[in-house]
């Protein structure tokens, strides 16, 4: 049964902050969300629009404010036949066997709908809507698309579990894996990594994975950054137990924070550029040299829209990588916007990081 996302309130759609801390929370407790809906508290097509939802075989969560919590109630209880009853301070169609502190389940026919409210600077009510399907997600490295639906595929089947592969950047795949009704993924995953020993991660978070790998093995990370601006950092610090692993990340976009806080050559900017191989090597050293780090990543390039050159086009961006014993550097040529380079710009250097200690990570 898919899942349906209703946003009732000018502020989800205006307050991108407080809708995206709900699909946050909502993806961390439920199946994916296949479709998303959004109405203004005056949408006269709101009440057609539920009563197609209440008769239909779906499930769906409803996102509303405190002020509107009952208005939509009665809504329900209008295309239902139901009316309103006080519980727990909410007035709550009569038919709610399930509700909480400003959630609520109501089941009707063959439709399963959570109500809950929610405003600004608030913590997120509890969702009450059961997961139905049995997921999980690995990351898969080295490998092509088409190489790895031949390898998994016959070990999804074997396990009743559906795979779709999507790729992130170049050698690296997100497969996600579902269950059938008799499907098995434990035994999938255990024999995929048998077949894929040093090239498979299972994990739903793997900014969560990797902070725990480095935890437990004691190990340290500091980043230096340039074209990202500090996302590579925001990679793991929108993450709990970042401060664990984490010494800390220097954003050096000029030419002479580079020098001053990074220690880069002046020379070497001078003769090869703030986005080239040499450089990144000498930002590696330098965010070592500065921090207690195990590992350091740098990236410098050129995210865009303008700023290319014959040579150096908008997406020429440097990444590099070191560890107490070894070095390593990529140029990529990305397509795209702005943000989408400084995006894919990252997750090289995670997937660089990851590749770097294979005994540490798979």
């Amino acid at each position: 049964m898919k899942l349906h996302l209703i946003f009732i309130g000018n502020k989800f759609v205006h307050n991108a902050p407080l809708r995206e801390y709900i699909m946050r929370k909502i993806e961390q407790k439920t199946d994916f969300i296949h479709s998303i809906t959004f109405f203004k508290e005056s949408d006269n097509s709101l009440f057609l629009y539920l009563d197609k939802e209440l008769n239909s075989q779906r499930r769906q969560i409803i996102i509303t404010t405190k002020q509107h919590f009952s208005t939509i109630g009665k809504l329900l209880c209008t295309v239902t036949g139901d009316n309103q009853i006080l519980k727990e301070d909410m007035l709550i169609p009569s038919n709610s066997s399930v509700f909480e502190n400003g959630s609520y389940l109501l089941e009707y026919k063959e439709s399963i709908t959570n109500v809950l409210h929610m405003d600004e600077m608030q913590k997120f009510p509890e969702i009450l809507l059961d997961v139905e399907d049995s997921k999980a997600t690995i990351h898969l490295f080295e490998e092509d698309k088409e190489s790895a639906m031949a390898m998994l595929s016959p070990i999804a089947q074997m396990y009743d579990l559906k795979i779709d592969v999507v790729n992130l950047i170049d050698g690296w795949l997100q497969v996600d894996v579902r269950s059938k009704k008799y499907g098995n993924i434990s035994k999938f995953i255990a024999s995929a990594k048998q077949l894929l020993p040093n090239k498979l991660i299972a994990a739903s978070n793997l900014a969560s994975y990797i902070i725990e790998k480095l935890s437990s093995s004691g190990k340290k990370v500091a980043f230096a950054e340039s074209c990202t601006g500090g996302l590579l950092t925001y990679f793991f610090t929108k993450h709990n137990d970042a401060s664990k692993i984490l010494e800390g990340s220097l954003v050096t976009y000029s030419n002479s924070i580079k020098e001053n806080w990074l220690g880069v050559n002046g020379k070497t900017l001078e003769e090869y550029g703030a986005v080239s191989s040499e450089v990144v090597l000498e930002m590696s050293d330098g965010a070592m040299n500065v921090s207690n780090a195990d590992y350091t990543l740098s990236i410098s390039g050129i995210a865009g829209d303008g700023g290319g050159t014959l040579y150096k086009p908008v997406g020429t961006v440097y990444v590099g990588v070191r560890s107490r014993y070894i070095h390593k550097e990529s140029r990529l040529k990305l397509e795209g916007d702005r943000n989408y380079i400084q995006h894919q710009s990252v997750l090289y250097a995670i997937k660089m990081l990851l590749l770097l200690d294979k005994e540490i990570f798979f």
